[in-house]
């Protein structure tokens, strides 16, 4: 009888654990567990068998993050501008040095800066001149694509 009543208490210092953690990092991973947890609470509240609570704290937590955080994520980041090298993905590019991924050589030209750069294709070589797409980023180097190969498409502004 003393855990039933101290239940509602204990899922109420989760629920609050969870909102700090989640405050302090902004990550949108532990606010679903307070959900779990205020489902749990309510159930304790209604003398459910504490096992039942945390199944139903676990099942509520895990689902509300399987299916809610990537909308939400989606949804939160909507107006986030990207900064810094992530700007970059999507923008075209002028090759300065032929990027051949054999050789570890390849360099481009994108917003009046010179990056090293690898092909998205491990048997291609893209010649001086040519133009590319960023497709990606890993650690310092760009992952181009050459515009006009079969799988490529046309995207941003020549920024040369």
């Amino acid at each position: 009888m003393g855990f039933e009543i101290q239940a509602p208490i204990v899922w109420l210092i989760i629920f609050a654990a969870m909102v700090v953690i989640e405050l302090v990092s902004l990550g949108l991973t532990t606010i679903w567990f307070a959900g779990g947890a205020i489902v749990a609470m309510l159930a304790s509240l209604g003398h459910v068998n504490v096992a039942v609570q945390v199944i139903l704290f676990i099942a509520v937590s895990v689902i509300l993050l399987i299916l809610i955080r990537p909308w939400a994520r989606r949804h939160f980041n909507r107006g986030r501008v990207r900064t810094n090298a992530q700007s970059l993905i999507g923008l075209n590019a002028v090759v300065l040095e032929p990027v051949n991924n054999m050789q570890a050589q390849g360099r481009v030209l994108i917003r009046g800066q010179e990056w090293a750069a690898r092909n998205i294709r491990e048997d291609e070589i893209i010649p001086k001149d040519a133009q590319v797409c960023v497709r990606e980023i890993s650690g310092v180097k760009l992952i181009v694509e050459q515009i006009g190969s079969s799988s490529s498409q046309q995207t941003g502004n020549l920024q040369g």
